[in-house]
């Protein structure tokens, strides 16, 4: 069975959103969910956005442990809800939609997609 986020796609349609002090928007995973239980060296593709980067996307690999670590997971198409958990979270479309219109509350404290 391949992968079922081994394909790239655009920052705009990540697979998953994490976010924290940086922004983690997956676009690709180069390993099957259940081996990377097993690899503390798991690396995700991501578009990472912080205050560093002055709200621009940076492309690159990071280790799937350190988002995890250190980002919450905060929207997500159903198939990664599914693989990795998180069944209360909005999917990615309505996630943007959310901080395209309220910019300024888009998470609460415990790291959800909220409007208040």
């Amino acid at each position: 069975m391949p992968n079922p986020f081994g394909k790239s796609r655009p920052i705009e349609e990540p697979y998953a959103i994490y976010g924290g002090n940086i922004t983690w928007h997956v676009i690709k995973t180069y390993k099957m969910p259940k081996s990377e239980l097993k690899d503390p060296y798991a690396r995700w593709m991501v578009a990472a956005k912080s205050e560093a980067t002055f709200g621009s996307f940076e492309l690159g690999d990071t280790y799937a442990a350190d988002i995890k670590r250190y980002g919450k997971l905060v929207a997500a198409d159903p198939a990664w809800i599914e693989a990795y958990g998180g069944a209360d979270v909005p999917t990615v479309q309505e996630y943007l939609a959310l901080q395209r219109y309220f910019p300024a509350t888009w998470m609460d404290k415990g790291g959800k997609a909220s409007l208040a």
